[in-house]
């Protein structure tokens, strides 16, 4: 029973006008009047820097929906054919065992601790290919 009256006497606190008020002021959007002794160049021009905020961040954040967006979108369409060229440039390739491999091409001093001990980290079969018994 005790904490229903004190969630009655608490509720009847956070309706009071005068705590409602504060959050308003507090909340407002709107451009406030100074008047009297708040009328002072320090009021002012922090009035006039919020205002300045407000303006900037609505530009930035047209800007990031509005521009941002259909770049990101562009960039990736572009991006897409791009890759799909390089792919089509590949078919036309021989075939990995048939291509020439140079001398500087997958020196080896040791094996790598890892695999088999021939590919490195980032080794793709797709692409690379490493001829064992190649003579130099």
């Amino acid at each position: 029973m005790n904490t229903q009256r004190l969630g009655l006497h608490l509720a009847r606190q956070t309706r009071s006008p005068a705590l409602r008020s504060t959050f308003q002021r507090r909340f407002a959007s709107e451009q406030i009047e100074l008047k009297g002794a708040a009328d002072n160049a320090f009021n002012r021009e922090r009035a006039a820097a919020k205002a300045h905020a407000a303006a900037t961040s609505d530009l930035w954040r047209k800007l990031s929906i509005y521009v941002t967006t259909p770049c990101l979108i562009l960039a990736s369409i572009n991006a897409w054919n791009l890759w799909d060229e390089h792919w089509e440039h590949w078919e036309h390739l021989p075939p990995l065992e048939e291509r020439v491999e140079y001398p500087y091409q997958n020196v080896r001093t040791k094996n790598f601790p890892w695999g088999d001990g021939d590919k490195t980290l980032f080794w793709n079969d797709k692409v690379n290919y490493h001829k064992k018994d190649k003579v130099t």
